[in-house]
């Protein structure tokens, strides 16, 4: 729910693909221990070649406080990757001549705001310019209560639009709790008994379901943050407030046969996964591409609660990945930059976790921008959230960790800065090694 970036199968276990002596696995074993036994992480992932499950593995709880240890069956809220279920009920629908991408909004839900003009395709792609109503401050007030149908619409409908439909695209989970409340006119069903029938058992899914209060007894995981030096449960939204924009629950092993049979056809048909993955202003339709190095993957995240879910398939050669993250104390996208740097055998060594914590006056002192006389670009150190961030002459910026007072670091690049003084810095990278001062 978070804005944030399969057939039948033979399944081998994580200690069965790892007794198979390949050493990335192992590798990939110890990345993930090494990120749980510094309070990084906990969830857990699962890499699938064609209709091989060639990694699955789950680190740290589903119930810290009774000491109850995740495993590969432990099942965590997914968030918005429910919404590639939804879209994929709605193709169904659309291939079943019960709806057209053409059909509008004002046939189902006439007093939203452009309604007579809001396509089915507006809502799938978020070009609809229905308002995100997990942007509205209201929000925060009734996320952990039972919410009906009528409510939710009532709000969506007094909302002004944030744009003209088909003028651009925002990512709105308003469009997907609509597409859920259609599906159910459509079908005369609860959005969750056709998710079950029409997805969940035709992908033969055991351990993927619509979430309601969470149960570790049914090895389902409870959500952490980390604050205080442990980590302590998040509260839960209840599943009226997310339904189909972000209301099921799943395992990674789980999810990576359904995005597999998705491509394959099995879900949906291939002219259908087609028209899911053509994108307008950036947005598919529930499907987004996002690349690592010079591969392509195609999926979705989520997050809810303190979850976070990825799920991705690279077409070339049929691989696809998905991590879900119960516990959150770190950048789930390095992470999955990690896992991938490891699966892909790139050049690749452990991140420093070793921070400490630096008193706030200190990072702020560093601000300012500085220049090295024999380098072109200049760094401007910034002070955001409680921590330092860098950004180089038309680059993006980046986190420093601090492993001292004057040492930081950025993993993802093997950058390391050294601050000589409140003045000046050097910054090593690789070979490279240079000293910048501040400009005055």
């Amino acid at each position: 729910m978070k804005k944030n970036l399969s057939a039948l199968l033979i399944i081998c276990t994580a200690a069965t693909c790892l007794a198979q002596g390949e050493a990335k696995y192992r590798k990939l074993d110890s990345l993930l221990n090494y990120y749980t036994t510094n309070n990084k992480f906990m969830g857990s992932v699962s890499i699938r070649e064609k209709d091989k499950v060639v990694f699955e593995k789950a680190y740290g709880y589903v119930d810290i406080e009774n000491n109850i240890k995740a495993d590969e069956n432990t099942k965590y809220k997914i968030g918005s990757i429910t919404k590639m279920f939804t879209a994929a009920i709605v193709f169904q629908l659309i291939e079943e001549k019960k709806l057209s991408l053409d059909t509008k909004l004002s046939k189902f839900y006439p007093d939203i705001k452009n309604a007579e003009v809001i396509t089915i395709k507006n809502l799938l792609n978020h070009t609809s310019g229905v308002y995100n109503y997990t942007n509205d401050d209201e929000f925060m007030q009734y996320l952990r209560s039972p919410q009906t149908r009528k409510a939710m619409l009532k709000r969506i409908a007094s909302y002004q639009p944030a744009f003209d439909p088909e003028t651009t695209a925002d990512y709105s989970n308003s469009n997907y709790l609509l597409l859920g409340y259609i599906i159910e006119d459509i079908t005369g069903q609860r959005y969750k008994n056709v998710v079950k029938d029409r997805i969940i058992k035709k992908a033969g899914l055991k351990n993927t379901e619509y979430f309601d209060t969470i149960d570790p007894k049914q090895n389902e995981a409870y959500s952490y943050h980390f604050e205080n030096n442990k980590w302590v449960m998040t509260e839960e939204w209840h599943e009226s407030v997310a339904a189909a924009a972000g209301a099921l629950q799943s395992t990674p092993t789980e999810l990576t046969k359904f995005i597999r049979m998705l491509f394959e056809g099995k879900i949906v048909k291939k002219e259908s996964l087609e028209e899911m993955m053509q994108t307008d202003y950036g947005y598919g339709k529930a499907i987004f591409a996002f690349p690592f190095g010079d591969r392509q993957f195609y999926g979705h995240n989520g997050g809810i609660d303190d979850f976070e879910s990825v799920l991705g398939y690279y077409i070339k050669d049929e691989t696809s990945i998905s991590m879900i993250i119960n516990g959150n104390n770190y950048d789930s996208n390095d992470v999955l930059i990690d896992i991938l740097s490891v699966y892909y055998k790139l050049p690749f060594k452990f991140p420093n976790l070793a921070t400490v914590e630096v008193n706030p006056d200190i990072l702020k002192s560093y601000t300012g921008t500085y220049a090295a006389s024999n380098v072109p670009l200049k760094i401007n150190i910034m002070y955001e959230d409680g921590k330092l961030m860098a950004q180089a002459t038309g680059q993006g910026a980046f986190p420093l960790s601090p492993v001292s007072e004057t040492e930081y670091i950025f993993n993802q690049a093997g950058i390391t800065i050294n601050f000589t003084s409140k003045d000046s810095f050097t910054v090593t990278q690789g070979e490279t090694f240079h000293t910048f001062t501040k400009e005055k």
